[in-house]
């Protein structure tokens, strides 16, 4: 068999021409989503359409009088029409695009989060008040993402630069397609369980918004938020917030950015504190050297120099104080007592019973003293009181 040898040149024109001649490459249909959308002032259009496992590259020379819109952006399903343009320079291929018609299965997706995003914002799951801080010095993490996903790879890398000592809890789960929520939720209820986990990462890498839509899902959300312990959303996005980001403690662009949120840099901690070391050496030495100071100058008081001659002189003046203060009870307490024999006296003469001793009664009507005969009438009872004992007797005549 002889060998068929081209040159570059020649492959590329025997493949420019196959193109052109095979009529499946020209006036087709083609179904993606869109990656990359770039509108050049030269009015040019480039993008490439991709599905889970494919991409080509498009382009749309003169975009505008395709009447092709230009408010196409990333992750927007479309159906294309074009022919297969083959740039035998370079040896690329590419769709040129005809006509571009936008798919509303994706609208119909928005469209039902922001209806979940106002029923969730209602029940309070965005509001500040929930966000739990995260630990100054975490000493485990808990992550939740595929296991064989870049982003596990690059928390782990990221986690080991920063702070070597810090553990890391896998819990392997897929993060897309049909699944992928029951097992992030699985993830998270998983971890909070483990007692030594101080916050929890869950998150992937970049990717359509298809791939990304298991973090829009309401029982993630859920499981975001009803979370107990700090839990940072970290997938990689450059669109509006994923529902996990609403409801997440902490929002991280890229897994990676979430773990340099996380840990501190151990290089950094260990130059805190060397310095505060330093500080506090050099506080505590300027601290001596002042007390130092302070008692010698105390050292060289006069009042401590002659201490015990001022404590004999205290001493003295307060057994004089002493003297006069015991002079002066003793002084009152004759007035106070003198006083009260006084008033005893007093007291005693103006005594009922003093008065009957001298011979004196106390005449007494319906328990009233009588004191003039006008206050009784012939015929009342009367009670004479003495000294000893009592007389009842009746009114006869008054006089």
């Amino acid at each position: 068999m002889d060998e068929k040898i081209y040159s570059v040149t020649e492959f590329n024109k025997m493949v420019k021409g196959y193109i052109e001649e095979n009529s499946n490459f020209h006036e087709f249909f083609l179904k993606g989503e869109l990656s990359g959308v770039t509108y050049y002032k030269s009015g040019h259009l480039y993008f490439t359409l991709k599905d889970s496992k494919s991409q080509i590259k498009c382009a749309a020379f003169n975009y505008a009088f395709k009447r092709i819109p230009d408010n196409l952006k990333e992750g927007d399903s479309v159906k294309i029409f074009g022919d297969i343009g083959f740039y035998e320079t370079r040896g690329d291929f590419q769709v040129l695009v005809r006509h571009v018609q936008k798919e509303d299965k994706l609208g119909e997706m928005f469209a039902k989060l922001e209806k979940l995003k106002k029923d969730l914002e209602k029940q309070g799951m965005f509001s500040p008040l929930f966000k739990k801080q995260l630990p100054k010095y975490p000493k485990a993490i808990g992550v939740v993402t595929a296991y064989t996903g870049a982003a596990f790879h690059d928390i782990v890398n990221t986690t080991r630069k920063r702070f070597e000592n810090v553990d890391i809890y896998i819990y392997s789960a897929k993060v897309q397609g049909i699944g992928a929520k029951e097992e992030i939720v699985k993830g998270i209820k998983t971890l909070n369980k483990v007692p030594e986990i101080d916050l929890i990462v869950a998150g992937r890498g970049g990717g359509s918004i298809e791939d990304l839509w298991a973090f829009n899902e309401e029982e993630v959300a859920k499981a975001f938020f009803q979370s107990e312990k700090p839990i940072i959303s970290a997938v990689g996005h450059e669109i509006d917030n994923l529902l996990s980001d609403l409801v997440a403690d902490v929002r991280a662009a890229t897994p990676t950015q979430a773990i340099e949120i996380a840990i501190p840099v151990k290089k950094d901690i260990e130059k805190k504190l060397f310095e505060k070391e330093k500080q506090l050496k050099d506080s505590i030495s300027r601290i001596i050297k002042d007390k130092k100071y302070e008692l010698q100058q105390l050292k060289n008081n006069y009042l401590l120099k002659n201490f015990i001659k001022t404590i004999d002189d205290k001493n003295q003046t307060l057994i004089i104080k002493e003297v006069k203060l015991q002079e002066l009870i003793e002084k009152n307490m004759k007035n106070k007592k003198h006083q009260l024999e006084i008033r005893t006296e007093k007291i005693i003469a103006l005594n009922p019973l003093g008065i009957l001793k001298r011979g004196y009664s106390i005449t007494i009507s319906d328990e009233k003293i009588v004191r003039n005969s006008s206050e009784i009438k012939v015929g009342d009872k009367i009670e004479t009181v003495l000294e000893k004992g009592k007389i009842i007797s009746k009114v006869e005549e008054i006089n």
